[in-house]
């Protein structure tokens, strides 16, 4: 892994950034469609919950 110019290494790397960054932007989308449609707040967020696990799971066996 690389240093920056600190000398420390990054807390974690690009590739799990990007992975994470996929799932959290899948699982607003997934509770704030789900909320706009007239479902409860609860009901949306397990909604963008199970989004999240599966766009991650998604995303990272797509990323190489």
């Amino acid at each position: 892994m690389s240093r920056n110019q600190t000398g420390q290494q990054p807390l974690i790397n690009l590739r799990a950034a990007v992975v994470f960054l996929i799932g959290a932007l899948v699982a607003m989308t997934t509770g704030a469609l789900t909320y706009v449609s007239g479902n409860p707040v609860p009901a949306a967020l397990l909604a963008g919950g199970a989004a999240f696990g599966a766009s991650v799971a998604f995303a990272h066996s797509i990323i190489g």
